[in-house]
């Protein structure tokens, strides 16, 4: 048995079990196939909807991890469509990979939502997300700003450390940046190594670029776990002081990106709302009324965090996350 079969009858027998046991009798099911719950954005999503299913007595949620493995997500994906959940909110590895499965979904008339990221063809009831390209451009004025500060006019270089190519947030993170700094030349991007989302492939990639590059101003990752890894990789070099660190995630708690602009490691992030919420609030309009028809695009708003907001900000988040 190959790994993808293993890992559709794994999760089928799993599910199957979970549907006709007690706890799961008579509730209505929300399946959540989660893109990858080792990354620290991801692991909040997942314990933000556990925390807000655990609300509502009569759903029950059933979790299915993709490791960032697109192969894993579409087996997870067709077990859930087997198992006609009430509704399958999807958060999707790679946009390409994941279209035709969601699609699937469609056609067995399960509301579909697609969480955060999209996929080249609109197959979903619904798409919860934010706006990378504002992120981007957000990032983008802040660079120029800081760089325009440092040196009296927008001069500077930057180093760009991308999330795994070809997905929405790489995408638009990058060139929303882009655009902003395009027109001032003396602004040059000197390096833009991928790190897949992942702290310590950004600390690897950042040592590589830190032994050819001799001046760099600005390290830009496309979410704070690779701007922390790039940071400590300056460090370990005595560079850190050299340049300003700037994120995109802003997650609450002691580890998330608000509570190291508090610190002093990134200078800034931008908060990616988890768009959980929403999803949950839009599942339990499908599930109870009937006549509810839900836009086909919800678009959260996203915040810059700075070291003048960052403890306000902190100190709400750990509000919400108590309640």
């Amino acid at each position: 048995m190959n790994r993808r079969d293993f890992t559709t009858s794994l999760l089928s027998s799993l599910l199957i079990g979970g549907c006709r046991s007690s706890r799961l009798k008579g509730k209505r099911v929300i399946a959540f196939s989660n893109a990858n719950n080792a990354e620290p954005y991801r692991a909040a999503q997942k314990a933000l909807m556990e925390r807000l299913v655990a609300q509502h007595t009569e759903l029950a949620l059933v979790v299915a991890d993709a490791q960032q493995d697109n192969d894993k997500q579409i087996a997870q994906v067709e077990t859930f469509i087997r198992q006609k959940p009430d509704i399958l909110i999807v958060a999707p590895n790679e946009r390409a990979a994941l279209t035709a499965v969601m699609g699937d979904a469609m056609d067995a008339h399960i509301p579909v939502i697609c969480l955060e990221r999209d996929i080249v063809q609109p197959n979903y009831t619904t798409y919860v997300r934010a706006d990378n390209e504002e992120i981007g451009r957000m990032a983008g004025d802040f660079i120029v700003k800081a760089l325009t500060q440092k040196y009296g006019k927008p001069k500077g270089n930057v180093v760009a450390i991308r999330g795994l190519l070809g997905v929405e947030g790489e995408i638009h993170r990058d060139s929303g940046m882009r655009a902003v700094i395009q027109p001032f030349p003396q602004i040059r991007i000197v390096a833009d190594p991928v790190a897949n989302w992942n702290q310590s492939e950004a600390k690897d990639r950042m040592t590589e670029v830190l032994r050819v590059q001799p001046q760099i101003d600005v390290v830009y990752g496309h979410n704070d776990p690779m701007a922390v890894g790039a940071y400590l990789a300056t460090k370990e070099l005595g560079r850190e002081k050299e340049m300003i660190f700037v994120g995109v995630d802003g997650l609450g708690g002691p580890a998330g990106g608000i509570k190291k602009v508090m610190d002093g490691i990134l200078q800034a992030t931008f908060i990616y709302p988890l768009c959980v919420d929403k999803a949950i609030e839009i599942s339990l309009r499908i599930l109870n009324d009937s006549s509810f028809k839900p836009n086909k695009t919800y678009t959260m708003k996203s915040t810059m965090i700075t070291p003048a907001n960052a403890a306000e900000l902190y100190r709400r988040s750990t509000d919400s996350m108590s309640t």
